[in-house]
């Protein structure tokens, strides 16, 4: 048996030309070989697999060739292609550098560089994946980097530019890779399917180009792994959805289907059912958000080329939009987003899907209600009303007016019949015999010991030692008017602050609604406290001056 080699090994490009999807860099790359314009050193950077130790072999490949044709390509005949063919070329080294990262590693590179080719123009050195070498290697390959020997050229190549210094990124032309197109990947496939007389479903191949995400290498290892799985080398679409496993676009058209119809069984089975397959609940989440957006991309023929599809599922996409309408996609869009930004802080996931998906249901409903206009908006009368109560009179006397209750909303919270007798039960019954005038004001008595008392009540109930500063700063009550004596204008807007708490507590423990209160700020003393006993003397005779006639009446002498 012949040795299998697989067809990433086996279909790798070998000229410019069979690169894939990387038209930009080729061009480019042609152009400084046939003007002769090479940079000293090169940086590739892009996704894994896109062809970068790729381009940078049939770079070194042809710039050594003795026979370079019109097209600027290698003619792999000469001695020195022939040598690079067999791996034996003594003018291209390719280093590791994720297992040779050290600075010896580097050291040893840069010993090498200090002699010129043998045989051939240039000395090419390729470093793929840079990003790994160490900062003390990269500080040594710095010098080398920026004034190599004239035949010595640098192809550096990497996944991660981010993680490469500036100062080597400045060294060095630098070339981004793109991911390879799902089409262009699809007719790579198609060659090499053909080479292989593999047969195929069109779409089948496009499920694979779409499963590589941009990479190339990886489409022809999933190519291998379905060509083996089926029995008679033939790429069928159901086949590659089995062995990918991958959520078929059928599940997503019959769910979008029975979200816009409101169909909440229909979408409650289909959702058991891709459970039941073993997909991953939030990729499922992800696909269906995609899809919407597809969908909306269908709604306008000028954006239908965005979608890159294989035409039989375009045509199936297209005619899914003609039925929905755009203010149900955004809306669905809106909470899917939010539907996948929640559903790993989920406890239960899977409740946490159908609740998306019940709300999802519901968006047409809402849309057709919003769009009526308000007289043909009927909503459910919510409204427990009470029985109108008519007040008998039952002897001679002012009659009084019927009132009809107001009806008592259920929305806020629906009232049960038992709670709403116990309302009418405890409601005042109005008689001729017996009118009582609810809203009349209370002008009970009060003394001020009894005021001062209520005043200290409330100041005890207050958590804030600031406020009980306005009981301790002083006050006069005349009356039914309190007046606070304040020291700063600090204790004044705190005063605003509980003026409304104060007054509704005086009012009701007094029972007089005429009480009113207000603060003014006191000027601070000019004078000086007194400070020895005879001006502590005099200071309280001066404010009582019985204190003088004592001392008089009584021949006193103080004595401090």
């Amino acid at each position: 048996m012949d040795n299998f080699v697989v067809s990433a090994r086996k279909y790798r490009p070998v000229t410019f030309d069979s690169v894939v999807g990387q038209s930009h860099i080729t061009t480019t790359l042609r152009n400084a070989i046939s003007s002769g314009q090479l940079a000293q050193a090169f940086l590739f950077t892009g996704p894994r697999g896109v062809g970068k130790t790729t381009c940078a072999r049939i770079l070194a490949k042809t710039i050594n060739c003795q026979h370079v044709t019109a097209d600027t390509e290698p003619c792999n005949e000469c001695t020195s292609c022939r040598n690079f063919a067999q791996n034996a070329s003594f003018n291209i080294h390719e280093l590791d550098a994720a297992s040779n990262n050290s600075v010896e590693d580097i050291r040893n590179l840069i010993d090498q560089v200090r002699f010129p080719p043998q045989d051939g123009k240039y000395k090419v050195y390729i470093i793929d994946e840079v990003h790994m070498l160490s900062q003390a290697a990269f500080n040594a390959f710095l010098k080398t980097l920026e004034e190599p020997p004239a035949y010595a050229i640098f192809i550096l190549a990497t996944t991660e530019k981010h993680k490469i210094l500036p100062t080597i990124l400045s060294r060095c032309q630098i070339f981004d890779f793109n991911r390879i197109q799902i089409k262009d990947m699809a007719r790579h496939l198609a060659k090499i399917a053909n080479s292989e007389q593999v047969a195929f479903e069109e779409e089948a191949l496009e499920l694979i180009a779409l499963k590589a995400d941009g990479g190339l290498r990886d489409a022809l290892s999933m190519f291998d792994l379905n060509v083996t799985f089926s029995k008679d080398r033939t790429l069928r679409y159901k086949d590659v959805l089995e062995n990918l496993h991958v959520l078929d676009y059928d599940y997503y058209l019959k769910m979008t289907d029975s979200l816009y119809r409101g169909d909440i069984t229909q979408v409650i089975l289909l959702l058991n059912e891709i459970i039941t397959k073993g997909f991953d609940l939030h990729q499922f989440v992800a696909g269906l958000n995609e899809h919407f957006r597809n969908i909306l991309v269908c709604k306008n023929p000028e954006t239908v080329h965005i979608l890159e599809l294989s035409d039989s599922i375009k045509a199936h996409f297209l005619e899914q939009s003609k039925g929905i309408s755009t203010s149900f996609l955004l809306s669905a869009l809106s909470v899917g987003s939010q539907l996948d930004v929640n559903f790993k802080s989920a406890k239960n996931q899977r409740l946490h899907v159908e609740i998306g998906l019940l709300k999802l249901s519901q968006i047409t409903s809402v849309l057709n209600l919003a769009d009526l206009p308000e007289a043909e908006k009927k909503t459910p009368d919510l409204t427990v009303r009470a029985p109108e109560m008519t007040p008998t009179v039952t002897q001679a006397g002012p009659v009084l007016p019927t009132e009809t209750p107001k009806p008592v909303p259920a929305i806020a919270g629906l009232k049960s019949l038992k709670s709403l007798r116990k309302e009418e039960e405890a409601a005042p019954v109005i008689a001729a015999h017996q009118v009582e005038h609810v809203q009349e004001p209370l002008k009970a008595d009060f003394t001020e010991g009894h005021a001062i008392g209520v005043l200290s009540e409330f100041f005890k109930t207050r958590t804030s030692p600031n406020e009980k500063l306005l009981f301790e700063s002083g006050y006069d009550i005349t009356g039914t008017h309190i007046r606070f004596k304040l020291p700063n204008t600090f204790l004044l807007g705190l005063f605003e602050a509980i003026k409304s708490d104060l007054l509704e507590y005086m009012k009701r423990k007094l029972r007089n609604t005429d009480i009113t209160a207000d603060a003014i700020v006191t000027a601070a003393e000019s004078v000086a406290k007194p400070r020895t006993e005879q001006q502590k003397f005099e200071a309280m005779a001066e404010k009582n001056p019985v204190l003088w006639d004592l001392k008089k009446g009584l021949d006193l002498d103080l004595i401090f």
